[in-house]
């Protein structure tokens, strides 16, 4: 019976056939070139230039203020656009985060952004700021009855700067309330005159007079659900609803 001869595997091969030729390596050489001086051109002509910018993730207001911001990023490269770029585009907005970006080619960049909401006005003596929902200073008012958003008084601690988080607990837990008032339900958010904290209780007080005890707040969404139908029951004469425990509210 005859054998038949096997095929030689690559250790049997000389070492000479295992290197790519000179002419593999010019055509693999040449095709490297061309993408990157493609990549190159790309960035550097107008080629792929910005000339849409598709915000998306925020309300229309805030959209509005993205798409000036980002006004300067138009007719420059879709290639060389990235996340930094757009960052510090973004950084005067203080309460305005990216959260993603994409590119459309040839010409469109799709953004996506989170905003804070205004959740309340801090208030020190005279003057006053906007806060958001996480606590965020936003601006100072140069009037303070110009709002009608909530009212956080702030006594001896120092007000933080623009864009900082509130640090003090009497200032911020409250706005973090607001905040959560304002996600669960927005009617009685508009109901709100002002936000306390008093020995680590969370207090409400409505335009009304009616005064919402919270205890630690630590289940917000029952704990206004039940306020809002002990009001509902009660009628607007009620000095406190206390739904601190919400399973044992009482009402005066």
């Amino acid at each position: 019976m005859l054998a038949l001869p096997s095929r030689p595997t690559a250790l049997d091969l000389p070492v000479a056939r295992l290197i790519p030729s000179g002419r593999a390596l010019l055509i693999g050489f040449a095709a490297i070139a061309a993408v990157l001086g493609g990549y190159l051109a790309a960035r550097g002509t107008s080629m792929f230039a910005v000339q849409q910018i598709e915000v998306s993730g925020a309300r229309p207001s805030v959209v509005r203020r993205v798409d000036a911001a980002l006004t300067p990023i138009e007719g420059t490269s879709l290639v060389s656009l990235d996340a930094a770029e757009i960052d510090r585009r973004l950084s005067p907005l203080r309460d305005v985060s990216l959260v993603s970006y994409d590119r459309a080619f040839p010409h469109t960049a799709r953004i996506v952004v989170s905003a804070e909401r205004p959740a309340a006005v801090l208030r020190k003596g005279s003057r006053a700021w906007v806060v958001t929902e996480k606590g965020r200073m936003l601006e100072q008012l140069s009037d303070a009855t110009s709002s009608r958003l909530p009212r956080i008084w702030l006594a001896d601690a120092p007000v933080p700067d623009a864009g900082e988080l509130l640090s003090a607990d009497d200032a911020l837990r409250p706005a973090l309330v607001l905040g959560g008032v304002l996600s669960a339900d927005r009617s009685l958010f508009t109901a709100v005159r002002e936000a306390r904290e008093i020995d680590g209780d969370l207090v409400l007080v409505l335009r009304s007079g009616t005064e919402i005890h919270l205890g630690a707040a630590d289940d917000l969404a029952l704990q206004l659900a039940v306020a809002q139908h002990v009001l509902n029951e009660v009628g607007p004469g009620a000095q406190y609803v206390d739904v601190s425990v919400p399973e044992r509210a009482v009402a005066h």
